[in-house]
């Protein structure tokens, strides 16, 4: 698979990189683009949980809740591991049933680590599926690192998104 079939949004922490993900996911789809992959959404309309999420399947629409209740004066991370294992098993799935594109929300810092979605993301890589994703300006490095400085790194913008997509072999 060609370098530039991996490609990072690298955005800083003022940029909505969840919406402009989710909308690039809309505009591909719209364009026939069979996606696999999850995104992460912020979930407004919870009042008690400022900083509740859930990840979005993009092969089925599936919600799956992604922050956990750990009770008050928590410090710990509030990723729920379920939650990572089902996101786990739709992108490992799309990529069986042959999706074109493969999103996944971003190589933060679970995937810094190790964990996260990190080994999802080398498995659609090697399964020659193309990989979009996003990676904060702080993350850079251990991303250079992780694809072993290739791929493309793009601005946060839809139009980068989509001319990068446009610009892969058979997409034209």
């Amino acid at each position: 698979m060609p370098a530039t079939a991996i490609a990072a949004v690298v955005y800083k922490p003022t940029d909505n990189i969840e919406a402009l993900l989710a909308q690039a996911a809309r505009a591909l789809a719209a364009d026939g683009v069979k996606l696999g992959g999850v995104l992460q959404h912020d979930i407004a309309t919870v009042i008690d949980d400022p900083c509740a999420m859930e990840l979005e399947n993009l092969e089925t629409g599936e919600s799956i809740p992604l922050s956990q209740e750990l009770g008050r004066g928590s410090v710990a991370c509030r990723v729920n591991p379920d939650a990572l294992a089902r996101g786990s098993v739709a992108v490992r799935g799309a990529i069986e049933r042959g999706v074109d594109l493969v999103i996944i929300n971003k190589f933060g810092a679970q995937e810094v680590s190790g964990a996260g979605l990190r080994a999802e993301m080398g498995e659609t890589v090697m399964a020659g599926v193309p990989l979009l994703t996003a990676v904060g300006e702080r993350f850079l490095g251990e991303w250079k690192n992780f694809t072993g400085d290739e791929g493309a790194l793009l601005p946060p913008t839809l139009e980068a998104v989509l001319d990068w997509w446009s610009a892969l072999p058979g997409q034209a």
